[in-house]
């Protein structure tokens, strides 16, 4: 099973007993597998030894032509140092989980006046974190149910300081307005503790000690107050009538069910359900790359490595799989700080939470190949209409500006029957005519592709252009400029009235434009590609046309330095308040005379 010239025996008989981590290596020097072992020696042995290895764990072998190992102190430690190298490397025979960007939070800040607002970063001791959270959105709707039940202020610390009038969510009753002195602190601090419990899955003592100050204010007559509180009982109990779990008890713990399709695809899912105090938050789906081939078993592990190192973890982790446990608890508990338990045994309740789980991974994973099957449709009648047999990458070019102010260009990548957000590139256009989109589409291909000439990377099958004949003919002139003659073009024009349906298919050649029928699968997935490229684009233009308005005004007032505007900025809360600000009020900033005053109210306006 072994490569010419590759002596797996004696290699293997020269390794340690010890632990580590093992590097299967190609002819082309690439690493291809990473794997650990109690015993490097006895582990690395077993693929040459074995006869009934995996098809995937046979193809592999047949292509190492080297190993390397690197000795370790403990298990553990050859647990995190594998984990390291999967996300570096990212092995092609290896299980690989996308590496998402941190979960986000709800933070109540340590502040006199609690903030409360969404959060996503590294946690620091002096503020309150609750979570995390499956996405953004779940954040932001419990942020909103806690302005409407307790009015907790959202806004940031440079314009709470700075206010002196009330804002709008005051007048709207969804903050109690302390940068204005509307609440006591004492009243404000009630308010956050309520807002802690609600945080913590605990609403029926939140209900149990409004509902005692509710009768204290009838008691007193203050019925309007009686009134309020009546209503963030009755919002608290429909909040609490929606939660399809709820175990009563304020309990965290994450729920990981891992299923693979039946058909022999090698498809897996894996579906991650987050408990918060008790309360079902929100579950997310997985779908490892390169999972072909390996058990359920071997894909939890996987995961589990892969997304709880270097990440904080629930007290309880649930699996519907018998894994080896003890190293990667150990690991956790130190990582954390407080004790991780995985139950891969869960009753009663936590049975009904795995069992659900296991349903969401099923449908995910279903929805998944669905989706799948309609690109390939699509991908084939694209193959079909333009005689590309080959065709699988395709790559698509947008420009963005508004009257030739902050043009951006965007490349969008489909690989693989889907969009490849993380090889998306926006190049900031400098140096041409406002407004000139034949050079702008010129320079984005030119810095695309510059990189092919000397041997960087591969062209697509593909390239769209969003434009007619003058885009095709300008990147058609950047390639040509590169040296790069064998690229396959098409523009994508917009048609009558811009209307989807009617868009033509411009070729460089002087072949006649062609144009599909609105229902053709092939034009669906043109569209499909064009849409986000020119999402993409506007998404980039926004912020970059954004970031000069909100910069420029103020950096180009002679005698405004950084500290001046920051002490602007803080007084007024954002350059917003500094444009409203009178020449009284602009000179009452430390460091602001009465004349840059009145030369800073002359520029603005």
């Amino acid at each position: 099973m072994s490569n010419t010239g590759f002596n797996a025996k004696e290699i293997c008989v020269n390794l340690p007993l010890q632990p580590g981590v093992y590097r299967m290596i190609n002819a082309k020097g690439e690493v291809i597998y990473v794997g650990k072992a109690v015993s490097l020696r006895k582990r690395v042995s077993s693929y040459f030894q074995k006869t009934n290895l995996g098809p995937r764990t046979q193809l592999m072998i047949s292509q190492v032509t080297g190993i390397e190992t690197t000795v370790t102190r403990s298990e553990a430690e050859a647990l995190l140092l594998e984990n390291n190298l999967i996300k570096s490397l990212k092995p092609r025979y290896n299980i690989i989980f996308r590496d998402d960007k941190s979960y986000p939070y709800v933070i109540l800040s340590g502040h006199q006046f609690p903030r409360l607002g969404f959060y996503r970063g590294v946690l620091d001791k002096t503020h309150q974190y609750f979570g995390p959270y499956p996405n953004a959105g779940i954040v932001r709707e419990s942020i909103q149910l806690l302005q409407k039940v307790f009015r907790l202020r959202t806004c940031e610390d440079s314009v709470f300081s700075n206010r002196t009038r009330p804002c709008l969510l005051f007048q709207i009753k969804r903050c109690s307005g302390p940068c204005i002195n509307q609440i006591s602190q004492q009243a404000y601090q009630n308010d956050v503790r309520n807002a802690e419990l609600f945080l913590q899955g605990k609403q029926t003592e939140v209900m149990e000690v409004i509902a005692v100050k509710m009768q204290q204010a009838a008691d007193r007559t203050e019925y309007e107050q009686a009134a309020l509180l009546r209503d963030q009982i009755q919002v608290l109990r429909k909040i609490r009538e929606k939660q399809f779990v709820d175990s009563g008890k304020a309990l965290d713990a994450d729920v990981i069910a891992c299923v693979l399709m039946k058909d022999g695809s090698g498809k897996v899912c894996v579906n991650l359900a987050m408990i918060r105090g008790g309360r079902h938050l929100g579950d997310k789906s997985f779908f490892p790359q390169n999972a072909d081939d390996y058990t359920p078993v071997s894909v939890v592990e996987a995961f589990l490595a892969q997304h709880y190192l270097n990440r904080n973890a629930p007290p309880l982790i649930i699996l519907g799989e018998k894994i080896k446990r003890e190293t990667l608890q150990e690991l956790l508990t130190e990582q954390c700080g407080h004790k991780i338990a995985i139950n891969s045994n869960p009753v009663g309740e936590k049975r009904v939470w795995l069992e659900m789980a296991i349903e969401n991974a099923q449908l995910a994973l279903q929805q998944m190949m669905s989706r799948q099957a309609s690109q390939e449709k699509r991908l084939s009648a694209l193959q079909q209409e333009l005689q590309m047999p080959g065709l699988n990458r395709i790559e698509c070019f947008d420009i963005s500006h508004t009257l030739g102010e902050a043009t951006v260009a965007s490349c969008v990548v489909y690989d693989n029957y889907s969009m490849r957000n993380n090889e998306y590139r926006r190049y900031n256009i400098e140096g041409i005519t406002p407004g000139d989109d034949y050079a702008a589409m010129r320079e984005a291909l030119s810095r695309r592709y510059q990189k092919i000439v000397s041997g960087e990377g591969r062209l697509p099958d593909l390239i769209l252009i969003d434009g007619g004949k003058g885009q095709i003919t300008a990147a058609q002139e950047a390639l040509q400029e590169l040296g790069i003659n064998e690229a396959n073009l098409l523009g994508v024009a917009k048609g009558e009235e811009r209307k989807p349906g009617l868009e033509q298919l411009i070729f460089p050649s002087p072949k006649k434009p062609l144009q599909l029928p609105s229902e053709h699968a092939a034009l669906h997935l043109i569209q499909q590609i064009r849409d986000e490229a020119h999402r993409f684009a506007i998404q980039g233009h926004r912020g970059r046309r954004g970031k000069a308005r909100t910069s420029s005004s103020l950096e180009n007032i002679g005698g405004v330095g950084a500290k001046r505007r920051q002490r602007l900025l803080g007084r007024f809360g954002g350059l917003k308040g500094v444009l409203t600000a009178s020449i009284e009020e602009l000179q009452q900033t430390e460091g602001i005379s009465r004349k840059l005053a009145e030369k800073i109210y002359k520029e603005l306006h």
